[in-house]
């Protein structure tokens, strides 16, 4: 965990470097200070020497400016890395999430990675500047204070250590009980992100329905189990504080109690005695820093376990080594295909010895009732997952051994959930080709009935589209994100039920439109209208993950009972679900 994370200081590895330094020579002078105090009481104000007094007070001024200056330069320098490392880890993260496949992406909730990607990078971000200033500022200035001490007073010294012993030993136990606590915590966050993207995202069916009020509880008890979390973590930890006041004032009086009997004895000097209490103040202000510290790394520790378990996930879809760069056909060919989501174990497959085989060019339908595995299917093809057993080849070439984004070039897939991305029409269509020109924007546009509403809009393809394309109609959203898929040019192209918000004459045009202007592409359509796919080369009837006939209308109107049963339903106007 401490590599990965190291490894993103990157260009910041001078700032990192340069700041405990500072900070270091910031120690050494501060301690200095107490030390030349001392000198000047003992030798200059007892003594009566104006000259000695001058020549320590200048040494203490010098000390202070050059300890000033130090400070103000490291926490520059630690702010600089800090931010920059939080930066690099931001960066490495979510590079990492756009190499995830689709099972990579189905182990994380949403609002898991967003705090990973938000909190979790702030908390490290705040430990890493304090590791590399006040975690090398407590322990440097604790050891040469009491070294200091040792030096001036041995006898004070060895009460100091027992005093502190025990400090460091309370102060551990509390962290070994807050760290799990905090752990616990970080996850309910997750909870509590997902649940409010959830509900903004589905604001809509929230009020449609009512469930304002339902909405606002659930999110309360949320907050309330975070903040009982929360609560229970500082209870603990603010224990720290008083505890250190504590042991504070037992210095305090050993000090006194001591140091008066020897200088009245003469073997202390004042000046010493006064030097004594301020490094027993560095002491226990070191001490209190560094619980800071441990504090600081117990919370964020689980924050960087979490960053580093997304910057090293590996894909689970990986571009073999070498991997074919071209796509020489659109046809495609399932071989004997099983395939689940997860590790079976009951012999359960969600789909289960798949065959058959499509030449390039050709329009295959898919129908099957919701929860045949129509989506998972295709699905396979631009190799978004991968097959458990069998294969399924492109262009006369097993999906697995192309490179990955050659592969998914040449497939463009339109899925059941359209998603337009905030920006102008031309910007959501330079998805499919950043490099698009305006006119085979409006041509693709055209092919995917777009462009009579397009032209309608005030701004044209300059209109805005809101996150979601939530500005526009399910039937617009639809043929917008056809027309999208259209600008790749794909030797491949698959409609995942998505021109079921359009009405029949507008999807008989968006079929026509594919006939006649992009034959020779393969094109692979799932509907639950049977009229979508009723003029397809071949129809593909799926059952439960079975792959039950093949055929065109005709032949399957003749023999399939389900194909029939469908058909003969849609019309007398049944609407079957839609998946």
């Amino acid at each position: 965990m401490i590599s990965t994370l190291a490894s993103q200081i990157k260009q910041y590895k001078k700032e990192t470097i340069l700041t405990p330094i500072l900070v270091a020579l910031e120690v050494i002078l501060d301690i200095l200070i107490p030390y030349l105090m001392s000198r000047m009481v003992n030798e200059g104000v007892q003594a009566q020497n104006m000259q000695t007094v001058w020549f320590f007070g200048i040494l203490m001024l010098i000390s202070a400016v050059g300890a000033l200056i130090c400070g103000a330069l490291s926490g520059r320098y630690a702010a600089i890395a800090s931010a920059g490392f939080a930066r690099n880890l931001r960066d490495a993260e979510f590079r990492n999430i756009q190499n995830f496949s689709f099972s990579n992406v189905d182990e994380y909730s949403t609002g898991g990675l967003i705090t990973r990607l938000t909190t979790d990078v702030t908390n490290v971000q705040n430990s890493f500047q304090m590791l590399i200033r006040v975690a090398v500022r407590a322990p440097l200035n604790f050891m040469m204070a009491l070294f200091m001490v040792f030096y001036l007073s041995t006898t004070i010294g060895w009460y100091m250590l027992g005093v502190v012993a025990v400090l460091a030993l309370c102060v551990g136990i509390l962290i070994k009980r807050a760290g799990p606590v905090f752990g616990k915590m970080f996850k309910m966050y997750d909870n509590l992100n997902e649940e409010i993207q959830e509900n903004i995202t589905g604001i809509r069916p929230v009020k449609s329905f009512v469930r304002e009020d339902y909405e606002i509880d659930r999110f309360n008890k949320r907050s309330q189990d975070i903040y009982k979390v929360n609560k229970k973590a500082e209870v603990l930890m603010v224990l720290n504080s008083p505890l250190v006041t504590a042991a504070m004032y037992a210095c305090i009086l050993i000090i006194s109690w001591i140091g008066a009997n020897q200088v009245v004895s003469g073997t202390m000097e004042v000046g010493t005695m006064m030097s004594l209490f301020t490094y027993i103040m560095n002491l226990l202000m070191s001490l209190m820093m560094f619980s800071m510290i441990l504090v600081m790394i117990t919370m964020s520790a689980a924050s960087a376990k979490r960053i580093v378990e997304v910057i090293n996930q590996v894909s689970y879809l990986q571009s073999p080594k070498d991997g074919i760069k071209e796509v020489k056909s659109g046809s495609v060919k399932f071989d004997h295909v099983y395939f689940n989501y997860a590790e079976q174990v009951d012999g359960h497959y969600v789909l289960r010895d798949i065959n058959f085989d499509i030449p390039a060019g050709q329009t295959v339908g898919i129908l099957g009732a919701t929860g045949s595995s129509k989506s998972s299917l295709v699905s396979l093809i631009p190799r978004l997952y991968d097959v458990t057993t069998g294969s399924v080849s492109v262009g006369g070439v097993d999906v697995r051994n192309y490179d990955l984004r050659t592969l998914r070039d040449a497939v463009s897939m339109v899925l059941q959930k359209n998603v337009l991305f905030s920006g102008t029409i031309k910007e959501n269509m330079r998805w499919g080709n950043e490099n698009a020109t305006d006119e085979e924007i409006i041509e693709a546009c055209r092919l995917a009935q777009a462009d009579e509403f397009i032209s309608r809009m005030p701004d044209g393809y300059d209109t805005y589209i809101e996150q979601g394309g939530t500005n526009v109609s399910g039937g617009q959203r639809q043929r917008l994100t056809i027309a999208r898929a259209l600008l790749k040019k794909p030797k491949i192209l698959i409609l995942d039920d998505s021109t079921s918000a359009v009405d029949t004459k507008t999807d008989a045009l968006i079929r026509e439109a594919f006939a006649t202007k992009i034959p020779h592409t393969t094109k692979i359509i799932i509907s639950q209208r049977v009229s979508s796919i009723q003029d397809a080369d071949q129809i593909l009837v799926l059952d439960r993950g079975h792959l039950i006939d093949t055929g065109t209308h005709e032949e399957l109107l003749k023999r399939n009972e389900i194909y029939r049963s469908t058909f003969n339903a849609q019309q007398k106007g049944g609407n079957p679900d839609a998946e």
